[in-house]
């Protein structure tokens, strides 16, 4: 059994991270310190924009006077599938009540947070889908206050179709701010007096990085790098769809790594010869970013067996995973590290990208090892109680009090020993270790 690369990656996620912390530490810094004032010079400095910061009722109006019918449906009718199952997740959430032994009853609670910030993409491009499983999410999850925020452009501020989806979705309040300014200000309250308790959504490696270091002071959905894909092939695949599915997403920039795991040369030497052809033919600046990503980030590897393409595959731990193989369902059963998986030639990230309904915003570099992607359980805070009886405290009591002794821990003990004192005056306890 072997496992051989047919093309390696010359550079990975983790390059170029140290310069991105020390940029958004300074800018993070500058911003706490000088607050609205300092994320305007920044809007107008990095992306000459001049004009409001908190987007109005009328600059809502006026973009969605732009918007054609069409445009407008589709956005519903992604929205509707993403709002379905974003519901359907929060059903699954449920309180509970038990009663762990005579007396004393333990519970939990889904309690959603009350301010979530929303992060919708717009430099390269205009990420309108990301506005849907965001804002719509977090709304799904019972979210009082949504405050979005999404770059602006010199002159005419937010992108229409991302001002209409962001209101349309249920956001309260929606600021003219991209980059490391618009986390920030989500973070810190500015513009909105509304601090977020969570940020969400994707965005550059300045926007990553700014959440990361303000995770502690807020929580976040996940610390997430550039997108990424991995296809696993066998001969049943099809190299033309295989390549431009693998283009499909590279085209997000030029660090975006795409990995082919495939158990059949002819089809990986195939997809290898088709993916330069596919990435030339594509526009600006997709094309760019593709060929980069294609020349720098790529791998294709060979495998002799499904269970090593299986053990390749959860070492990536790739945020998409597309299975283009037969026997589907051993598959399925078998991948173990994944953000979200595409299963069959006839389902693409693509879909789940912008309207299928899963959400898209998903862990990547390794991180499904550990965690999955947005979902309503993100904006939801588990939180526990706990009530009892006087009678139960005869046997809680005693046991906390010598549990809190063997620690050494005499004030924890001596809660216990208050509690059996006053309810049980009469009766003796065994109380040491």
């Amino acid at each position: 059994m072997t496992i051989s690369y047919l093309k390696k990656a010359e550079k990975s996620s983790a390059t170029g991270e140290d310069d991105t912390r020390a940029t958004v530490s300074r800018m993070l810094a500058e911003i706490e310190a000088g607050g609205e004032q300092v994320c305007v010079d920044y809007a107008a400095k990095l992306d000459g924009y001049h004009g409001n910061i908190l987007v109005t009722s009328d600059d809502i109006d006026q973009a969605t006077s732009r918007l054609t019918q069409q445009v407008k449906d589709d956005i519903r009718f992604a929205h509707e599938r993403v709002d379905k199952f974003a519901q359907r997740q929060r059903q699954a959430l449920q309180d509970f009540e038990v009663e762990l032994s005579p007396g004393l009853w333990a519970g939990q609670r889904q309690i959603p947070v009350q301010t979530a910030g929303c992060y919708i993409p717009g430099g390269r491009y205009s990420h309108v889908a990301s506005a849907i499983m965001s804002v719509a999410t977090a709304k799904a999850a019972g979210v009082k206050h949504v405050v979005a925020c999404s770059p602006p452009k010199p002159g005419t501020g937010v992108n229409d179709a991302i001002l209409y989806t962001a209101n349309y979705c249920g956001a309260d309040s929606i600021l003219a701010l991209g980059g490391v300014q618009g986390i920030a200000a989500m973070a810190f309250g500015l513009f909105t007096g509304r601090s977020a308790d969570v940020l969400a959504g994707p965005g550059n490696r300045f926007v990553a990085e700014a959440k990361r270091m303000l995770f502690g002071r807020v929580g976040i959905d996940m610390f997430a790098g550039p997108t990424e894909i991995a296809v696993i092939a066998d001969h049943t695949a099809d190299p033309r769809i295989v390549a431009s599915d693998l283009v499909g997403q590279a085209e997000h920039g030029p660090d975006s790594p795409v990995w082919l795991i495939s158990l059949d040369a002819e089809v990986a030497r195939k997809t290898i010869e088709i993916v330069p052809g596919l990435i030339e033919s594509m526009p600006e600046p997709s094309r760019s970013a593709a060929r980069s990503a294609w020349a720098d980030y790529a791998e294709v590897i060979l495998c002799d067996t499904r269970e090593e393409a299986v053990e390749v595959s959860d070492k990536y731990a790739a945020e998409h995973l597309e299975i283009h193989c037969d026997d589907l369902d051993w598959w399925v059963d078998n991948l173990n590290n994944y953000g979200s998986l595409f299963v069959g030639e006839e389902t693409t990230v693509t879909y789940g990208d912008k309207c299928s309904g899963t959400n898209h915003i998903l862990p990547t570099k390794g991180a499904s090892r550990y965690t999955g992607g947005l979902s309503v359980g993100k904006f939801i805070k588990t939180v526990t109680t706990q009530r009892m009886t006087r009678e139960a405290n005869r046997e809680v009591g005693a046991a906390a009090a010598r549990i809190s002794r063997l620690e050494g821990m005499e004030g924890h003990a001596r809660s216990g020993d208050d509690r059996l004192s006053k309810y049980f005056p009469t009766e003796t306890f065994d109380l040491s270790h």
